[in-house]
């Protein structure tokens, strides 16, 4: 579950993988997810008091493709799938475990360097981070964050913020359009960044 709130409205996104053998075929996948999306809907809105919930569910489905199409799995996991690695999450990608800073759980080590936001996202926005501090003046400290959704681009996040500290005296006017180039320019290499990520070329822990 990816869950983004803006203001008073919740967004989730959902990956809920269907157990093949209870799914007759492709009509009744659709019909049991419209049925759960409904649920989950329901569920969200009886606890809590947003003014707004949308809820995607298994968004890469597309009707008319059969078991192509769908999200269905043996196990119920994505272990059927074995993409995502097997490594811990206490293997900091910049070697830190600040207990009180920021800090995102996705471990980068161990998954694909070209389609796994949770690796791809968690080094780029250390190094987004680090261009800002060290290009545009008047900033003591920089926290990124990149937010995907299944079914984007990965140059196209669902979110991407900067949190800047910056020195007296420097107004967030002056360093504002700076910081926005330079995450905009680091989304607009990604490919490039992922290459690099390919070839070894940069550390991850």
């Amino acid at each position: 579950v990816m869950g983004v709130r803006r203001g008073e409205d919740v967004h989730l996104t959902i990956g809920m993988a269907f157990v093949d053998r209870f799914v007759r075929d492709e009509e009744d996948y659709f019909r049991k997810k419209a049925e759960i999306l409904e649920e989950l809907e329901r569920f969200v809105k009886e606890r809590f008091d947003f003014k707004g919930v949308k809820v995607d569910l298994n968004t890469l489905d597309v009707r008319g493709r059969g078991e192509s199409g769908v999200y269905l799995t043996v196990l119920g996991t994505s272990a059927d799938g074995a993409d995502s690695g097997q490594v811990g999450r206490g293997n900091r990608s910049n070697g830190v475990i600040p207990l009180t800073r920021p800090m995102g759980s996705e471990a980068a080590a161990g998954k694909n360097p070209v389609s796994h936001v949770g690796k791809i996202y968690n080094l780029l926005t250390h190094v987004i981070a680090k261009k800002i501090h060290e290009e545009v003046p008047g900033i003591t400290e920089v926290y990124v964050w990149l937010v995907s959704q299944i079914g984007r681009p990965i140059d196209q996040p669902s979110v991407a913020l900067a949190r800047v500290l910056l020195e007296k005296g420097t107004k967030m006017e002056e360093v504002r359009k700076e910081v926005l180039e330079r995450m905009e320019w680091a989304l607009d290499h990604i490919s490039d960044f992922c290459q690099t990520l390919a070839e070894g070329k940069m550390g991850i822990c």
